[in-house]
């Protein structure tokens, strides 16, 4: 049983522009107390940061158009998911990747982080598309310490309450014994980032312990334990917005994969915001 307690704020969808600064003082605002955790999500701040880029401009590789055509259907579609303990209905989506769209978006995979990480069934190098319209995706925050000191300063500024403020990436993290590793870059330090889909490969396969990845946190000390076990549980009273996935938010909405609009997400509850508080 986890010795943390747990409130998801909901607050309006955060477009491109939106002043996320405010948005999390509005949302915390009488409802926090010295010594709490403010879990925050990195999509919802990369999405209010415009740190995206448009796939339907991109022209992809040879490499690209290879990875999407034959690795995604035949590897993941009928060996490394099944290895991996997939579902039967995201082994067959996994079989009719489109090639289209997925040779832009490994494409941006192979630039952006490089081959072992385009060759991930999905997030690669933490490049994610879900809660995004379109053919947007988003990009991995490179200065998440700086940000996350920034929310905690803000709202002992605005609210003066001294609280840990920590970012997480669902992308998950694996655990076997002390040690804890994600193919996601850049997590907290003490969580080792490598081997891109090799690693998630066998974390999936050995089934370890898997948990929400902390990529940021200021305002306090925290063991790495602590910092995934917070993680995880404002992942799991988060919920997944639109959706895990593209295509969890196209059947949701009951469209094409890139006919995802920005009107069809707000209409979702989204929670970015969390307040982890210990029990004792």
């Amino acid at each position: 049983m986890s010795k943390y307690k747990a409130l998801a704020v909901v607050t309006k969808y955060w477009r491109p522009n939106r002043n996320f600064w405010e948005e999390i003082i509005k949302g915390v605002n009488g409802k926090i107390a010295d010594g709490d955790f403010v879990v925050v999500s990195e999509k919802a701040i990369l999405t209010a940061r415009n740190n995206f880029v448009d796939e339907n401009i991109v022209r992809p590789g040879l490499n690209a158009r290879l990875i999407a055509t034959f690795w995604m259907h035949i590897a993941w579609g009928y060996f490394l998911g099944p290895l991996c303990h997939f579902r039967e209905k995201l082994l067959q989506r996994l079989r009719e990747y489109p090639s289209g769209m997925g040779s832009r978006h490994k494409q941006v995979a192979l630039e952006r982080a490089g081959l072992l990480q385009a060759l991930m069934f999905g997030s690669e190098g933490g490049i994610d598309g879900s809660n995004l319209p379109y053919s947007y995706v988003s990009l991995p925050m490179n200065n998440a310490d700086e940000v996350a000191q920034k929310i905690c300063t803000l709202i002992w500024n605005k609210l003066r309450k001294k609280v840990c403020v920590v970012i997480v990436d669902t992308d998950k993290t694996y655990s076997f014994m002390n040690f804890h590793f994600t193919p996601r870059p850049k997590p907290v330090k003490g969580i080792h980032s490598f081997g891109g889909f090799v690693i998630y490969v066998a974390g999936r396969c050995l089934r370890l312990k898997r948990r929400a990845t902390p990529i940021a946190a200021a305002g306090c000390k925290m063991t790495v334990e602590a910092a995934l076990e917070i993680a995880e549980v404002a992942n799991h009273v988060r919920g997944y917005g639109a959706g895990r996935t593209v295509w969890d938010m196209a059947e949701k909405f009951e469209t094409e994969l890139a006919g995802v609009s920005w009107e069809m997400l707000e209409t979702v509850k989204h929670k970015p915001i969390v307040i982890v508080r210990s029990k004792r």
